[in-house]
């Protein structure tokens, strides 16, 4: 049930980002396709970590081009 309501998190903060998790858009590159500066990438990702209470190693951080990885990242 936790997954279920960390997903629930998760759609709501990429939600007012306006970034839609359905099909192919959260495969979409950041910067390239959902044209998006790294400091909002940045900013997306404090507060994703802030709603759910974890923390991704910045290393893992650095690699990350699309919303399905920013998702695995929080969900292992």
């Amino acid at each position: 049930m936790k997954n279920y309501t960390d997903l629930r998190k998760i759609s709501k903060v990429f939600h007012q980002y306006g970034i839609d998790l359905t099909g192919k858009r959260k495969y979409a590159s950041f910067e390239s396709d959902l044209r998006m500066d790294k400091v909002f990438v940045s900013g997306l990702i404090f507060e994703l970590e802030y709603e759910l209470r974890k923390q991704i190693e910045d290393d893992k951080v650095e690699g990350v081009q699309a919303p399905a990885q920013i998702i695995e990242l929080l969900m292992s």
